[in-house]
């Protein structure tokens, strides 16, 4: 495989040939593709796997450079940055049996008529105690700082804005979102 690929038919040969090959010969290809000895432990899928993404990656390009940025944070485990919400994204939070409005707007996150830099400032006014913002309003997990893994119900799309709701037991933690944020 040391040439490099441009016919799609020609391409698609390689990869079934890479993946009818035995063990050892996989291992050989390796050897020829990447100039050094495989990793031990590798399966033979997961071999045959690897040689065929290096194929289609000199064939049609590798990731871009923020890609390879991202992955590269990953791999030093370092958070991933935050995803921005949308101006226009309503979130409503239940507290203490009253009903928080927050819309997100371009600046910042709008509560009660008032602009604030981060929900976290308004976690802070709802409650009178430091909250983490996205924690309070349902939007990541306790401890992680990643995004819930349930699955939201969405609110049938009128056109408008749609909600992310949470609401909390007796208003004091988070409950799961009834509902995602709106779409592009």
């Amino acid at each position: 495989m040391p040439r490099r690929w441009r016919e799609p038919a020609a391409i698609a040969a390689e990869i079934n040939r890479i993946r009818s090959l035995r063990l050892d010969a996989l291992r050989r290809q390796w050897r020829l593709v990447f100039g050094r000895m495989h990793p031990c432990g590798l399966s033979k899928d997961l071999l045959g796997r690897i040689i065929v993404a290096r194929l289609q990656e000199r064939a049609f390009g590798g990731l871009d450079r923020d890609s390879l940025r991202f992955l590269e944070s990953l791999a030093r485990h370092e958070r991933p940055p935050r995803r921005q919400l949308k101006p226009g994204t309503v979130l409503v939070r239940e507290y203490q049996g009253q009903r928080h409005t927050v819309t997100t707007v371009r600046d910042g996150f709008e509560w009660q008529g008032t602009t604030y830099s981060s929900l976290s400032a308004i976690a802070r006014a709802i409650t009178g105690t430091a909250w983490s913002g996205p924690r309070f309003f349902a939007l990541q997990r306790v401890g992680d700082g990643s995004k819930p893994n349930r699955k939201s119900a969405v609110a049938p799309d009128n056109g408008g804005p749609q909600r992310r709701v949470a609401s909390g037991r007796n208003g004091s933690s988070p409950g799961p979102p009834l509902a995602t944020a709106p779409h592009a």
